[in-house]
């Protein structure tokens, strides 16, 4: 391996693994989040020049928090800022340029990552404004690849950030994370916010890197809050449904469930899912058992295998939790499933007034499937033809018109 190949596996792996926790501290020090974005970058930029030179330090991460803190340390003394600013940056203990052997204390570096994660997703923000944050600031996406994934121009995107950081400083959103009588309902929205990511991702499998930084973001969460199960069944969930990514999307084209070959899942996905199991005696929340449901489905050998039964007590108790319109119509289908087309369709037909169901595809598609099981194929190519007109996603709208050519 040539020196710069070295210079560029270091580099990588330390800001793969420290470059949140330099931003997060920097951004509880010196309360500015360009600042600290820039000063990490610079950090970057001038390992590049210099490691080739004097070989790469011992520490690398410890090297980049060295050189990042001075640079905001420079920044901030030009600037004439803040007194306060350049006395806590400037009392940071510094690193030996080599990255001596003494470990790094990350005790408050953990925090800070929290703080950030949960400034990110504060609920004063919109919840479009908390996604392209945490894709920027969090998961340390580009502005250009959050606006790729926003479908918007980069300049666009650059405004949605500037404008959500000033939300913050001027709405005096605080950097730190909630107090423990508040931190189930602040849980609640950071998770939102993962999933809001993933299922962006997934839905369709338009951007499967989107779903993998979720994954990695689910990641860094079960690591900085293990004791939390609704953390962890969130991972469970997102990495049962990311396994099977190749059988979904073949060709460009969706394959249900029903139809995938299970010989393309991603086992180690699966079993590192399935590992994931909840502690016993603990109640399980909304992700544990949307988890347990999409495990229910990757267990079975084939589809005639599924455990359709124990699909529908699933629901049920996610619908307790959870009074959704979506979810009830996913029970009627279940039901369909354990007990007959003519009792799922029952349930659906409960579910057509239902305006939050109204102008989505869901309902009419449901009601597709269960006809043509029940032989009631003009009615199902009629609810086909419904569906495919309501349908969001080209994908989706072919892989409906297949089912119709099987059906006619």
């Amino acid at each position: 391996m040539s020196t710069d190949e070295q210079v560029h596996e270091a580099l990588a792996q330390a800001m793969a693994g420290e470059r949140l926790r330099i931003v997060a501290s920097l951004i509880r020090t010196t309360r500015d989040w360009d600042l600290a974005e820039d000063a990490v970058a610079d950090a970057a930029e001038r390992a590049l020049l210099t490691w080739p030179r004097d070989g790469v330090p011992r520490n690398p991460a410890a090297w980049l928090t060295t050189t990042a803190t001075r640079r905001a340390l420079d920044v901030i003394r030009r600037a004439g800022t803040e007194r306060t600013k350049v006395a806590e940056l400037a009392a940071q203990p510094d690193v030996d340029q080599q990255g001596g052997d003494q470990p790094m204390d990350t005790g408050v570096l953990t925090d800070d990552r929290l703080r950030l994660v949960f400034t990110c997703c504060h609920p004063a923000l919109s919840m479009e404004a908390r996604v392209a944050l945490t894709l920027k600031v969090v998961a340390g996406l580009s502005t250009e690849q959050v606006a790729r994934m926003f479908l918007v121009p980069e300049a666009t995107m650059s405004q949605r950030l500037l404008r959500a950081k000033k939300r913050i400083a001027n709405a005096g959103i605080p950097y730190r994370v909630p107090q423990a009588a508040d931190l189930p309902d602040r849980l609640d929205g950071v998770l939102a916010v993962v999933y809001l990511v993933f299922t962006q991702g997934y839905a369709g499998g338009a951007a499967p890197e989107l779903a993998e930084e979720a994954i990695r973001l689910g990641r860094l969460l079960r690591d900085l809050i293990p004791d939390e199960d609704e953390v962890t069944a969130l991972l469970a969930l997102m990495l049962a449904q990311h396994a099977r990514r190749d059988a979904r999307l073949v060709d460009g084209e969706l394959v249900t469930l029903e139809h995938q070959d299970r010989s393309r899942w991603d086992r180690t996905a699966v079993d590192e899912a399935v590992a994931l199991t909840m502690p016993p005696g603990r109640v399980p929340g909304p992700y544990r058992l949307q988890a347990e449901l999409a495990l229910t489905h990757l267990r079975a050998a084939d589809a005639a295998d599924t455990d359709w039964r124990r699909i529908v007590r699933l629901y049920e108790r996610l619908l307790d939790l959870q009074p959704s319109p979506v979810v009830a119509l996913n029970r009627a289908v279940a039901v369909g499933m354990a007990e007959g087309p003519a009792a799922g369709l029952l349930l659906l037909d409960d579910l057509a007034a239902h305006p939050a169901l109204q102008g989505l595809h869901l309902l009419p598609a449901a009601r597709a499937d269960l006809l043509a099981r029940a032989g009631r194929n003009d009615e199902a190519m009629a609810e086909l033809h419904r569906a495919m007109a309501l349908a969001p996603t080209d994908e989706e709208r072919r892989q409906l018109a297949k089912r119709g050519t099987e059906l006619s």
